[in-house]
């Protein structure tokens, strides 16, 4: 900066050169910060910011990220258990714990269809999800439903394989939730527990007698095609 010193000028400069020195001292002096709180620590723009959670510095990296969880696969579609449906049952709807459900059309002389169910690592082992299908039935003359089903193993494709057979008055499952169940005589059940590697697969199939009856073989083609 070059100063004037003309007569007449000096103190023009003089004066000017003093407000200067004097907006610099302001600038540059620090701000007063009350008691029992620490003063803001100075930034500058050449320093890199940090985000939450991530380290940045000279030679440092974030941290990699988690690897994504992968859920596992269920049998018949692709995963560690296939089998192949019947060419006649449809595909039903998605349930919950279901891995596939199957509707298989009524026989002449029936007013509906039979269901099955399929379901892959559900609690309660081998026994005592047989003993509660048993369990949803009823019996005409008031007997013993557990006296009347016929169970059997076997072995297929190397695998144990444990099935019951059971007619009467269905009254379990397939109601919704806080509703009396509808009971429905004539019904029967065909139901197949198969212990795979994986863990057991569980085959229950439900519906009226005649209906059952003509889906009896494919039932039981559909068992011996698991691999």
């Amino acid at each position: 900066m070059k100063f004037n010193f003309a007569p007449g000028n000096w103190r023009i400069t003089a004066i000017l050169f003093s407000f200067s020195l004097l907006f610099s001292a302001c600038a540059d002096a620090p701000k007063e910060v009350p008691p029992g709180q620490t003063a803001p620590a100075s930034t500058s723009s050449s320093s890199p910011q940090s985000a939450p959670g991530v380290a940045v510095g000279h030679g440092s990296s974030a941290p990699a990220a988690a690897p994504a969880s992968v859920p596992m696969q269920s049998g018949g579609g692709g995963g560690a258990v296939k089998w192949t449906t019947p060419s006649r049952w449809q595909t039903g709807p998605e349930k919950p714990m279901r891995s596939a459900t199957y509707l298989i059309p009524a026989a002449p002389g029936d007013s509906e269809g039979a269901e099955c169910a399929v379901f892959e690592n559900i609690g309660g082992g081998v026994d005592a999800n047989i003993k509660r299908w048993i369990g949803q039935f009823e019996q005409p003359d008031s007997g013993s439903s557990d006296a009347k089903a016929k169970q059997a193993k076997e072995t297929i494709n190397g695998f144990p394989v444990s099935t019951v057979d059971l007619t009467g008055i269905f009254a379990g499952g397939g109601m919704a939730m806080g509703q009396p169940s509808v009971k429905k005589p004539g019904y029967r059940l065909l139901g197949a527990i198969i212990e795979t590697p994986s863990g057991p697969v569980f085959f229950k199939m439900t519906g009226p007698e005649k209906t059952m009856a003509a889906a009896q073989k494919e039932f039981q083609e559909m068992l011996k095609s698991v691999k």
